[in-house]
């Protein structure tokens, strides 16, 4: 059995939601995990696991847009505690004779890892993006240079490359292999009903979105708008995993910003999505693309009355495709991660 290091980017927690079902399956296996992240993967994943905290580059959002310059400030306030942390790193692995790092888009562990020689496996979603050809509106030309560029920053060099997709392309080289979304037991085992009211969700706080829907004939369940309570038609909730999932599971659709993870368990409960990606974040932009390029949904950079109104007269047509979505478990990426292990040892 392998000695693993198990890093988990903690910007949003898709990451951490992901990693607790692999980081379970693996230690099912057998195997020894070290677990290490920051920010919300700390929150997610210490109830179950022993998890050491590293330093993370966090973004600045705003009005749904990330803002570069005050994320910039914060990572240049923040280049000590990176270099603490690779000093860290660099003993851990070494105290804990570590044999393999699995990465989920956390860059310290893989720059420790590549000067020490210690195999890596990339086990997330950015990937898919970097290892395929994938289509997107080309006026992101730019944000998706910039995306890739990130990308090999974070991830300079793996062993091989799991990415998880909901999109149709092919992986490009040897080294790469897709996979559909990771999806936590609470996704797999559910019996999702439909009704009547539509879950919005965003990642920083959107209150300018609430004139707009109480406006609309319709019931509107809400979180991340920076506010509790309830107003004509509208109710915004506090944070609460469990809630969310029962209000995702019982909703008509969901109106959000296009996080893999979410778009992933919306799609396989059958929930028609309109996506408002975090402007100026590529990955969110091409998750948003490709929702209504395969007819699950519809994409707006921006929300107004009439584009919400167009997408919920149309839900009909997009359940009716997503009966045609191919809903699978984790049993591929286990399977390929098994035995990926079992030929590095």
């Amino acid at each position: 059995m392998a000695n693993i290091l198990y890093a988990v980017c903690g910007e949003g927690s898709g990451h951490s939601a992901r990693a607790k079902v692999v980081i379970r399956h693996l230690i099912e296996k057998g195997h020894t995990l070290h677990i290490v992240s920051y920010d919300k993967g700390i929150k997610n994943l210490n109830p179950y696991f022993d998890v050491q905290e590293i330093y993370g580059l966090h973004f600045t959002y705003e009005n749904n847009e990330v803002q570069y310059l005050p994320t910039v400030f914060q990572t240049i306030l923040g280049l000590p505690a990176a270099a603490k942390s690779i000093q860290f790193l660099t003993k851990f692995v070494e105290e804990k004779n570590i044999q393999l790092l699995i990465t989920d888009f956390e860059p310290l562990s893989c720059y420790v890892a590549n000067i020490k020689r210690i195999p890596v496996i990339s086990l997330d979603n950015q990937h898919a993006f970097t290892m395929a050809n994938v289509d997107y509106p080309k006026q992101y030309h730019k944000e998706a240079m910039a995306a890739r560029m990130v990308t090999k920053l974070f991830i300079p060099k793996a062993t091989n490359y799991l990415a998880l997709t909901f999109f149709p392309e092919k992986p490009k080289g040897k080294k790469t292999f897709f996979f559909p979304p990771v999806l936590r037991p609470e996704i797999l085992s559910a019996e999702p009903k439909e009704g009547n009211f539509i879950l919005l969700y965003f990642t920083s706080p959107f209150v300018e979105i609430l004139p707009l829907l109480k406006n609309i004939k319709k019931k509107f369940v809400c979180y991340g708008l920076g506010k509790v309570g309830k107003e004509g038609n509208v109710v915004c909730k506090k944070p609460s995993e469990k809630e969310f999932l029962k209000d995702l599971l019982s909703c008509e659709a969901v109106i959000a910003n296009s996080g893999f993870t979410l778009v992933a368990e919306a799609l396989h409960l059958g929930k028609p999505y309109l996506a408002i990606p975090v402007q100026a974040q590529f990955e969110q932009i091409l998750n948003a693309y490709y929702v209504e390029k395969l007819g699950f949904g519809k994409y707006y950079d921006e929300l107004d009355r009439e584009k919400i109104e167009a997408f919920l007269s149309e839900l009909k047509k997009y359940k009716k495709k997503l009966k045609k979505y191919k809903r699978q478990d984790n049993t591929k990426l286990f399977k390929k991660l098994d035995a990926l292990i079992k030929n590095l040892f």
